[in-house]
């Protein structure tokens, strides 16, 4: 959660798709090794329109902010030159100069495209990647579904089912059964904007490899390169449920970032599995060494169940079996018996009138009107506080809706948003009484994670470069999907590989 004090209450209806989702579709159609048969040739015909330049330069500001911002540096450049070469390859530009190619501050896996040659890849997702041809891979994929006119044509879907925030849609499919009183769930996570998605379709997302693979091709990249990064998103998934217990995995249909396991061999048969090709692995590393990895400090830091932020100064816990995920707005808080969000508003100094804003936030024209039944204070860890409570009725029983806000001075305050099932509001009360203010010196010390790209020396071995890893837990798991690699992989000194320091 960044340090801001404004929330969205709109957003621009952009075509972006996460780069596992928009990888993640199913069938793939059959393609013979090395050709670029699966595509068409680049044409004229598909050149950037001026509408769509229109679209794309006024969404862009926008879309940067919501995904923390621009990296800057020679790291971005080098991904901005990777991005450039393969949208080319698409024939949408006459001239590298009509992409613009983005590399997000965001610690989730996320890449997309929208019209107007505007190309997106995160931090996170560029540090689970192995190659510069995994890179290209990813993004050109992404401009195939831009090439293709996938935008306009689903235009319809994404104006009758809108993009809402993923955990928004969970709220409302598993505690509230229907759409019913789903406009509450959807305020009160759509400020999770990295975890917006709008699903292509099954034959788009065929589609969009099957480009992606050819622009491969095209570009002198190893094709088989778009078969390996769905590997390692379908790792990484993996261990991320593993990590977040069985009992609390995101369910796929609505994950931002579906298992690509299934499509792995779909996509190393288009490509050829005797083809070849440029990979640049040693350029690719040496270009992303020291990239922030995780959460950035001064957009909050999720370290297991405890949030801290030091440039506002504060820091909470969230309840046991719960897990978050941190927006550039809000984090939000999930777990089997309740959903929250954390985040900020405007603030006279009342916390009453703060409150009832809130609660105001949640409602809905054509949706039930929400106030609290009472706003109570109290102070919790020497600041002040208050709280308000609602009853209301969803489509499968009553449900209970409490804001939860604390006067931090200066004209600052925060607050969670929580919903839960009649009865079971009380689950939040632990993370209710662990907020606090923290010190300078707390502030101080928490640092970023970085991405460490170390050589392999004679005695290493899995365990003990794994040891290196900057967590308290699954060091080894954790060091083997960053570099897709398995328990029985065989490392050779002199070589590279990645691990995660501070």
């Amino acid at each position: 959660m960044a340090s801001r004090t404004k929330r969205l209450r709109g957003k621009p209806m952009l075509v972006a798709c996460t780069a596992a989702l928009a990888l993640t579709g199913a069938g793939c159609m059959t393609a013979s090794s090395g050709a670029d048969a699966a595509a068409p040739a680049p044409a004229s015909v598909n050149t950037i329109s001026q509408a769509d330049k229109a679209e794309g330069a006024k969404a862009h500001p926008q879309l940067i902010a919501e995904f923390g911002g621009a990296v800057s540096g020679p790291q971005a450049d080098y991904v901005e030159s990777v991005g450039k070469t393969i949208a080319m390859q698409s024939g949408l530009g006459n001239a590298r100069s009509d992409f613009t190619v983005t590399l997000l501050n965001s610690p989730v896996n996320n890449a997309f495209a929208i019209p107007g040659g505007y190309v997106y890849v995160t931090r996170q997702l560029t540090a689970l990647m192995n190659n510069e041809a995994e890179l290209a891979g990813v993004l050109g994929h992404e401009v195939g579904h831009v090439a293709a006119r996938h935008s306009a044509k689903r235009q319809k879907a994404a104006t009758r089912n809108s993009i809402i925030g993923v955990l928004g849609s969970i709220l409302s499919g598993v505690l509230l059964g229907d759409s019913s009183f789903g406009q509450l769930g959807q305020r009160l996570f759509s400020q999770g904007s990295q975890l917006l998605t709008l699903k292509y379709s099954r034959g788009q997302e065929t589609e969009a490899d099957n480009l992606g693979i050819a622009y491969l091709n095209r570009a002198g990249y190893d094709p088989r390169a778009m078969s390996t990064v769905l590997q390692s998103l379908a790792r990484q998934n993996a261990l991320e449920s593993q990590l977040r217990g069985s009992r609390n995995q995101v369910p796929e249909w609505a994950s931002t970032h579906p298992d690509p396991a299934s499509r792995v061999r779909e996509a190393l048969a288009r490509a050829g599995t005797n083809a070849t090709g440029l990979t640049n692995r040693d350029t690719f590393l040496g270009r992303i060494d020291g990239l922030v990895y995780g959460d950035d400090p001064k957009q909050g830091i999720v370290d297991g169940s405890n949030f801290i932020h030091p440039e506002l100064r504060l820091r909470f816990e969230a309840p046991d079996g719960y897990y978050m995920v941190n927006g550039t707005r809000s984090v939000s808080i999930s777990g089997e018996t309740g959903k929250a969000e954390f985040t900020t508003g405007s603030f006279d100094g009342n916390l009453d009138t703060y409150i009832t804003q809130a609660f105001a936030g949640l409602t809905e024209s054509n949706q039930q009107t929400i106030t609290p039944q009472s706003i109570e204070r109290t102070t919790i860890n020497g600041l002040p506080a208050a709280y308000g409570t609602a009853r209301v009725q969803g489509s499968n029983g009553p449900l209970d809706v409490v804001v939860f806000a604390y006067d931090f001075g200066g004209g600052k305050a925060y607050h969670f948003t929580t919903i839960t099932q009649a009865g079971r509001a009380g689950v939040f009360n632990p993370m209710f009484k662990s907020m606090q203010r923290i010190s300078t010196a707390e502030a101080g010390a928490v640092k970023a994670r970085r991405l460490e790209v170390v050589t392999i020396r004679p005695g290493d071995t899995l365990q003990s470069l794994a040891a290196r890893m900057a967590y308290d837990d699954a060091k080894l798991e954790r060091f083997l999907v960053l570099n897709n690699l398995s328990t029985a992989s065989r490392i050779v000194p002199g070589e590279k590989v990645k691990i995660v320091s501070y």
